[in-house]
């Protein structure tokens, strides 16, 4: 069995192993995750990652693990992008806070599967027609030029289409039942909006893996880097999103230093028929951007919202009625 081998089959223990860890033991019981518990867990996510990172460079050289280095910086900083939307999905159903890691928890592990299947594709796509990698490249150009415009920062559940059919065929409760995805009312089975939230959290992370798959491509097309750089980002989204889903809201360049990493690494992908830039080149570039928006975002704090959430009723608690509006349009 070659190490690598070895790699792939601890790797996925590694991930069942902490999944389960999650679900059945740390979070068995929903409660509202503070700040330092959220803080504590997404240093232990960052440190496992290092680690991991660390075992890479001591069983496969130092090449393979700069590029997983560079590569699972560049998934991350895509994803402290995506709590702006999970954010605004809460906040547009009225996400009670003492269920919403149960919400990432189970859209986290529908992403796992959907990232390997995103990424085995645009493998299989990219060696058997090399020029699309500059296709890629071209998509996260403009993908950046989006993000500056502020098109990637809206949220319209009521056109998401799996939700429409989801209200089209199953009938809903009008509020939540705790933290269950069913229930039964008046004898027969019903979905409760908290299964409704997690349906958009997976669409919506397809939408995420679109930009997200180039973008780790542009780094390496080493399956194994590729995957594990991504699923460690995943990972410790959940842990993140609590610990910074409110101070993000402040960080007004942040948009504009995703922008430029995205341009970046499109025009890397462009140009790499004729110029292979060294990855330790590349990493100090991504950090550099990064350093620079946050930097300049807590010199020059925001005057006025740049991020418009949607209205939502936290007294009430209360269901927004997008199957109504499929109702209406029927």
């Amino acid at each position: 069995m070659s190490n690598e081998t070895i790699w792939w089959i601890a790797f996925g223990v590694f991930v069942f192993a902490m999944l389960a860890l999650d679900l059945f033991v740390f979070h068995r019981k929903a409660h509202v995750i503070k700040l330092r518990e959220a803080l504590i867990w997404s240093s232990i996510w960052v440190s496992l990652a290092l680690l991991f990172c660390l075992g890479i460079f001591l069983t496969f050289g130092a090449d393979r693990a700069l590029k997983f280095l560079t590569a699972y910086l560049v998934e991350e900083s895509l994803s402290v992008d995506n709590l702006f939307v999970f954010l605004m999905i809460f906040t547009y159903f009225s996400v009670p806070a003492n269920v919403q890691h149960k919400v990432l928890f189970w859209g986290i592990l529908g992403a796992l599967i959907m990232r390997g299947i995103f990424i085995v594709t645009g493998l299989t796509i990219v060696e058997s027609l090399h020029w699309v990698i500059y296709v890629f490249g071209a998509f996260l150009v403009f993908t950046g030029l989006r993000l500056v415009l502020g098109k990637d920062r809206q949220v319209h559940p009521e056109k998401n289409p799996l939700l429409r059919l989801a209200c089209r065929f199953m009938p809903v409760t009008s509020d939540y039942r705790k933290d269950h995805f069913f229930c039964f009312e008046n004898g027969r089975r019903m979905a409760t909006p908290l299964f409704l939230v997690v349906l958009v959290v997976e669409t919506t992370d397809i939408i995420f893996a679109v930009d997200s798959i180039p973008a780790v491509l542009s780094i390496t097309l080493d399956p194994f880097v590729v995957y594990t750089s991504n699923i460690f980002a995943i990972l410790g989204l959940r842990a993140i999103y609590f610990a910074l889903a409110g101070a993000t809201l402040h960080l007004r360049y942040l948009p504009f230093g995703l922008a430029a990493i995205l341009t970046f690494l499109g025009l890397k992908m462009i140009t790499s028929g004729f110029y292979k830039l060294p990855t330790g080149a590349a990493l100090g570039v991504v950090a550099g951007i990064l350093t620079i928006a946050i930097v300049a975002s807590i010199l020059r704090p925001k005057q006025k919202e740049f991020l418009h959430l949607p209205p939502s009723d936290t007294a009430e608690r209360h269901f927004t009625p997008v199957c109504k509006v499929e109702d209406k349009n029927q």
